[in-house]
């Protein structure tokens, strides 16, 4: 009893017993209704009709609570008021799957079945309504022995009964009576809002199936944000790099090659609007705002991507073989992707060089590599880089069910080589 004084004068005891009290009196029009049957069968005995009244006012509070925005209401004010941390309830939705991806095995079986856990939310809600009446009464009865008994408003006599014996209070009883009613006031509004708050989790929060839906849509948001991330590192790294080594070009032949520095100007003003179309789209995603369609970038984009690093002074030698038209959807973005990211890296980390680029179409698979020369006083200083590149290619390979492998291949040499299974490209 006395742990809950301090809550109580803090408040949270005062909102929980505002609490049951909404609950009670909400339930008030429905007692108009249950008293009807009653009403109609007066020939009955009082204890039947008290009887009947009770089940048809218990049946009617039940009915409400199974009305989903019941339970919302109900979620809502118990978050607020008895200060129960309780999400959303998630019934009857569908977490999507992020563009480009197939949905998770939680998603694809939709999300919790609204009428596994139906009769929680009504049980709560008579729950709900018992404690509130029977708190309410309680404690203005209480509440008012407490006050009548100190003022000598029952002309000088009290009695207490409680299960056929009866107790008089007189003189200086009065006083610690009275105080101990106050008490026990005191005493059921927390016991009241300590009930409703230990009903609260297990009735009105998620059950296991919508649990099971919360961490879909938790792992689909981390999976569309980490999606989002390879995105962001895969074209601002790679734009930043070539502008800042196409300005630099652009600035040591501006007087010898004017239109050598005029290109190389043209090659950053396209590859830095493509950025800012992904990182417009990357920014209304994040900002849950109806983004545009995702800039695609596919192999058929891979001699514009050449180009850029030609603009750049890099030398590249591509090596093309097969027929890329037949490679779509999925599997051709994260070919674009991946060779865009060891563009990238041997742009920062070359010594010069040709940059041998390789992609081969075959009915079983698709292979890239990207080789590049590497020795001391790379550029490594130059470019500070995060070090997610790697990472983030082996994981989308990985995803894509393919095989990566990344390392010096001979003597200042450095290769990447992917090989991803056509049969994903549908």
């Amino acid at each position: 009893m006395f742990r809950g004084i301090r809550p109580f004068l803090r408040g949270s005891t005062y909102a929980g017993v505002l609490f049951a009290s909404c609950g009670a009196l909400a339930s008030l029009p429905l007692l108009a209704f249950a008293m009807l049957p009653a009403l109609l069968w007066r020939s009955a005995p009082w204890g039947v009709q008290a009887a009947l009244c009770l089940l048809v006012w218990a049946a009617l509070v039940a009915a409400v609570g199974l009305a989903r925005t019941t339970r919302r209401v109900l979620v809502v004010g118990a978050r607020r008021l008895l200060r129960v941390p309780l999400p959303d309830p998630v019934a009857g939705r569908r977490p999507a799957s992020p563009p480009g991806t197939a949905p998770s095995a939680a998603a694809s079986s939709g999300t919790a079945n609204p009428g596994a856990d139906r009769w929680r939310t009504p049980l709560w809600l008579l729950l709900h309504v018992a404690l509130g009446w029977t708190g309410g009464l309680a404690s203005c009865v209480l509440f008012v022995m407490a006050l009548s008994l100190p003022g000598d408003w029952l002309d000088g006599e009290a009695r207490l009964s409680l299960f056929g014996r009866s107790v008089q209070v007189t003189g200086a009883w009065r006083w610690p009576v009275a105080l101990g009613c106050l008490l026990l006031a005191l005493a059921v509004c927390v016991l009241v809002t300590g009930a409703l708050r230990r009903l609260a989790p297990p009735l009105l929060g998620p059950s296991s199936a919508e649990r099971l839906a919360l961490a879909a849509e938790r792992e689909l948001l981390l999976a569309e944000r980490n999606r989002l991330a390879h995105e962001l590192h895969d074209s601002i790294g790679h734009t930043l790099t070539a502008a800042t080594i196409q300005a630099a070009v652009a600035g040591e032949v501006l007087a010898a090659d004017p239109a050598a520095a005029r290109a190389a100007m043209r090659s950053i003003e396209e590859s830095t609007r493509a950025a800012l179309e992904d990182l417009d789209y990357v920014l209304g995603v994040l900002r849950e705002e109806e983004a545009g369609t995702a800039p695609a970038r596919t192999l058929a984009d891979l001699p514009e991507l050449l180009d850029r690093l030609r603009h750049a002074g890099a030398v590249v030698e591509p090596e093309l073989s097969g027929d890329l038209t037949q490679v779509q959807g999925t599997l051709s973005r994260a070919a674009y992707r991946i060779l865009q990211e060891g563009l990238t890296n041997a742009l920062r980390h070359g010594a010069g060089g040709p940059i041998e680029v390789r992609v081969a179409a075959a009915p079983d698979g698709l292979e890239l590599s990207v080789v590049n020369r590497t020795g001391a006083g790379t550029g490594r200083g130059a470019f500070p880089t995060s070090g997610h590149g790697l990472p983030g290619l082996a994981e989308r390979v990985r995803l894509l069910h393919g095989e990566i492998e990344a390392g010096q291949d001979g003597p200042q040499r450095w290769r990447l080589a992917v090989r991803l299974p056509v049969r994903l490209s549908a």
